[in-house]
């Protein structure tokens, strides 16, 4: 169950309806997902988040979708690696970095493709699309697979042929 409200421009504050819209009609800001911050406070616990799958949808009520429609690939639920050096340089005694190099198409491009298509999905669209020079076209093409949409991937003219 999402507790999404509704979509918000941060440069103007207008809102909209949840709707396929990604920018301010009025000034081209981007939109923010709005939450009913009162219901999540009531819905997510520890215990609810632990049950979930080994996947970002263990967090699903903290998205903006309905898990149901998932377009799920296994992404998420990647090791945190300790980083002593780069720790020490920044005067941390514990720094962790996410290694989402594991996800399925080894992007953390996947989590955003997740949400998206399943955004797509719960809209009834049927096909996704975006302009790529690698990684985002890897993980669109897995997500609509997964979805059984149809992916159109545009890319430069002059992209290297080992990109392809």
């Amino acid at each position: 169950m999402s507790v999404a409200k509704k979509l918000r421009c941060r440069e103007c504050g207008r809102e909209y309806q949840l709707e396929p819209s990604n920018v301010c009609e009025f000034c081209f800001g981007p939109l923010e997902v709005v939450y009913d911050y009162a219901a999540l406070a009531g819905l997510v616990t520890r215990e609810r988040i632990e049950a979930g799958p080994p996947t970002m949808w263990r967090y699903a009520d903290l998205l903006p979708v309905d898990a149901e429609g998932a377009v799920d690939i296994g992404t998420g639920f990647t090791p945190l690696l300790r980083a002593p050096n780069l720790g020490r340089e920044l005067g941390l005694s514990r720094l962790y970095v996410k290694n989402d190099c594991v996800n399925p198409t080894w992007s953390f491009k996947d989590r955003v493709v997740s949400v998206a298509s399943s955004v797509a999905r719960n809209f009834e669209f049927d096909t996704l699309a975006c302009a790529s020079t690698g990684n985002l076209a890897n993980s669109v093409a897995a997500h609509a697979a997964r979805a059984g949409m149809q992916a159109r991937v545009f890319i430069p003219a002059d992209l290297e042929r080992g990109k392809i």
